[in-house]
């Protein structure tokens, strides 16, 4: 237990420490995760008048952890469907962003003198901006709904998924001490060949595995067992050679596809938070006041390298993607500091013993102050743009507003781009699939048929398996797309198409071949020309089978199933949001969602009552009400607690209509505390009003706004009295109601309660 008792005494203190330091940073209005920093640095050995921790081994170990939750948090909220639906413009705003700042970096760690190794890592560091700082502070600052958010949201999408990228390349880099660029191109493409394989199989497979599962499933065991296939990923990805915090990701957003994606988050936030705790905390204790003060040059010309070089790289990238110089602006201020992903890149260096010591400290000190001028940066950026626009020469601001609206006009792409990119697609992912299919099989599959079936009958049934596993996959890169409208059309089109559409044809057969081939020569010693003979007669066997036709079509069709299941029980559950919604982003106007709250003044009114386009010139396209959506309502809808309704405005007039929502929201204490209802009885005399009376008669229900619960008669017990019979002489009325309607009711004072 002694050892128990230490790691016990360890988390004690780093939970009691970042307990505390929540508690002031959410008074404060401040990041959590700087909270769990400045905890960390309390329970650190650097602080001499707090406990420290004793043993860091075991933290380490957690906070290890904590970076495998965290990672699979954000695969949970990624998606790779996101990447498509984000647009041109992020993409080319996050690449411009991020190959800028890694240069940049590299450039201020060259400049200090520091090792090669630290330099790279310090533009890795620097080059990520914090996803979790700009939500809260866009949040705080209540920017969330305006139309340049979702531009900066969309960029810090692809920033996580090229953080993962960035990770493994370094990764790598770190253990082969090699900057070579065929060591580069071949990581790299180690890493599109596992993402695309784990991707596709993990679609196929573990949507269907939860499906059948479903009623299984209780949040117990689902939490189980996504838990169990994150750390599974985990195992894999790290005997493939690639970091635990890029398995922990794939998996995260695999299961994102899913339906259940929204309840496993759910499910796994408390253990994330947890664990990822521990690790922001692990993060503090690595930081030396003695070395900050030694390094506090660094510090401050990277801090400055952060702000100027996001605020302006972030600003060129969005002008290169074609929008408008305020835009960009709000954009490029928006994503001024760093945060988590500087934290895990550093973390990564440390664990690898490839960066310095000094270099952990100088980040987290980067990272506090850049997070503590953000909501500023964000606020500067509207005036920043005013006096930018006023100063610019007239013939710069023609040149970007002709460039602006050039590049937002819609390009039609070629058939024959088109086509080829479609089987591009194609041919690289069942390709993927086919190698991996063969790897496993010469892998296990062989030696075990051949210790069980030794010689040629062995190894003629290992190659006929082989071959009968990818021969689906081989199917669909030789047929697919052979008959889709696009290749019909040119074949139509032109004579001179014909040619090359034929030789797309033969390029994919040929390619089939030589994985029958690749098979063949693996097991036997035969002439090439008999080979080639055998390749292509099974080939031409694949084509002509109408059982692997059916095969193959049924495979793709259950992975596209699976991969649009979410997205198609969502526009079912009238959670989507319509199409046209990403076309008003173009335009001034866009649209929202507002959730009505339960004590909203606004429930049980009618639209005509409210007539929000009059007051705050938006208008209302669709409520959605639990499973049912009502498109397009009309005046006399009434609007109840927790509506969903979708609204369009501009940005001003959204941010009036959601800070009004507030107000018509917001409880009067004094209202609760007078709205408490009590039971009271009260006798009815010879003076009384109510003798002789019936109780529809007496008024107590419509003029005291009172309920009659029973009446005691006589001996009688408590009884539910008839509404025609008239209240006799010592009758012991029983009524209910608010305190202050009872007690003007039966007569009584009360001081706090306000009679009038």
């Amino acid at each position: 237990m002694s050892h128990l008792a230490t790691l016990i005494n360890d988390l004690a203190l780093i939970l009691i420490c970042a307990g505390i330091m929540t508690l002031l940073f959410k008074k404060l209005k401040q990041p959590l995760v700087l909270g769990y920093v400045v905890a960390g640095f309390l329970a650190s050995p650097h602080m001499p008048y707090t406990p420290s921790v004793m043993d860091t081994a075991n933290i380490q170990t957690w906070a290890d952890i904590g970076v495998i939750f965290l990672l699979f948090a954000l695969g949970l909220e990624f998606s790779f469907k996101k990447i498509v639906k984000v647009g041109g413009a992020a993409i080319i705003a996050a690449c411009t962003i991020i190959f800028c700042m890694i240069l940049l970096g590299i450039t201020v760690g060259t400049g200090f003198g520091w090792q090669r190794m630290d330099s790279i890592f310090l533009g890795g560091m620097i080059a990520m901006s914090s996803t979790t700082i700009i939500y809260k502070a866009f949040d705080d600052l209540g920017m969330r709904k305006k139309q340049f958010t979702g531009l900066v949201l969309s960029v810090l999408i692809l920033e996580d998924i090229l953080a993962i990228v960035l990770m493994v390349m370094l990764s790598t880099m770190a253990v082969r001490h090699n900057f070579e660029g065929s060591e580069m191109l071949e990581s790299i493409g180690k890493l599109l060949f596992f993402l695309i394989l784990w991707f596709v199989v993990g679609i196929y497979l573990i949507p269907e595995l939860l499906k059948r599962c479903r009623k299984l499933m209780s949040e117990e065991t689902l939490l189980i067992v996504s838990l169990g296939l994150c750390f599974g990923m985990v195992v894999m990805a790290a005997h493939t050679g690639f970091s635990a915090a890029f398995g922990a990701f794939i998996m995260g957003s695999i299961l994102a596809e899913t339906v259940e994606a929204e309840s496993i988050e759910r499910l796994v936030k408390p253990v994330k938070d947890l664990f990822g705790a521990v690790f922001f905390v692990s993060v503090g204790m690595m930081v030396d006041p003695a070395m900050i003060v030694e390094y506090a040059l660094p510090i401050i010309v990277i801090t400055l390298a952060v702000i100027l070089g996001q605020s302006l790289f972030g600003t060129l990238g969005v002008l290169l993607a074609g929008q408008p110089l305020k835009t960009a602006m709000q954009c490029g201020f928006s994503l001024t500091q760093i945060g988590e992903f500087a934290f895990i890149i550093a973390s990564l260096g440390v664990s690898l013993h490839v960066t310095s010591d000094f270099l952990y400290p100088i980040v987290v000190a980067v990272s506090v102050i850049t997070t503590f001028l953000s909501p500023y940066m964000i606020r500067f950026a509207e005036p920043a743009s005013n006096f930018v626009d006023t100063h610019l020469p007239a013939k710069w601001k023609n040149f970007l507003l002709h460039y602006s609206s050039g590049s937002q006009t819609m390009n039609h792409e070629s058939l024959w781009k088109k086509f080829i990119l479609a089987l591009t697609r194609i041919t690289i992912v069942y390709s993927i699939v086919s190698i991996a299919v063969v790897a496993l099989a010469f892998r296990f599959l062989v030696p075990l048929l051949l210790e069980h079936i030794p010689g040629i009958w062995g190894k003629l049934l290992a190659a006929f398996l082989t071959i009968l596993f990818i021969a689906p996959f081989l199917r669909a890169i030789m047929i697919k797309k052979n008959h889709s409208a696009e290749f019909v059309t040119l074949w139509k089109d032109s004579r001179g198409n014909r040619a090359p559409l034929v030789a797309t044809i033969v390029i994919r057969i040929l390619i089939a071949v030589s994985f029958v081939m690749f098979v063949i020569a693996g097991l036997f010693e035969v002439s090439v020309g008999l080979l080639l003979g055998v390749a292509v007669l099974l080939v031409t066997m694949m084509i002509l089978s109408r059982q692997l036709k059916k095969q193959s079509i049924m495979i793709e069709r259950k992975f596209f199933q699976n991969l649009r299941y979410r997205d198609m029980r969502a526009e079912y559950m009238g959670e989507k949001k319509p199409e046209y919604a990403g076309r008003l982003l173009s335009r001034d106007l866009h649209l929202a969602d507002f959730e009505i709250p339960g004590e909203s003044a606004w429930a049980g009114k009618t639209l005509l009552e409210l007539n929000f386009g009059k007051q705050f010139g938006v208008h209302v396209v669709s409520i959605l009400r639990g499973k049912k959506r009502i498109n397009i309502p009309g005046a006399s809808v009434r609007l109840f607690p927790e509506d969903k309704i979708q609204v369009i405005g501009t940005d001003e007039e959204l941010n009036q209509f959601g800070t009004e929502m507030e107000k018509a929201s917001a409880l009067d204490t004094n209202v609760v505390e007078k709205s408490e209802t009590i039971l009271r009885q009260f006798r009815v005399d010879e003076q009384s009003e109510f003798l002789g009376k019936t109780m529809r008669e007496s008024g107590i229900r419509e003029k005291y706004h009172c309920l009659i619960v029973g009446v005691e008669r006589g001996e009688e017990a408590l009884h539910a009295p008839d509404p025609h019979e008239p209240f006799m002489e010592d009758d012991v009325v029983w009524v209910v109601g608010e305190k202050a309607d009872v007690y003007k009711l039966v007569g009584q004072k009360n001081e706090n309660i306000d009679m009038e």
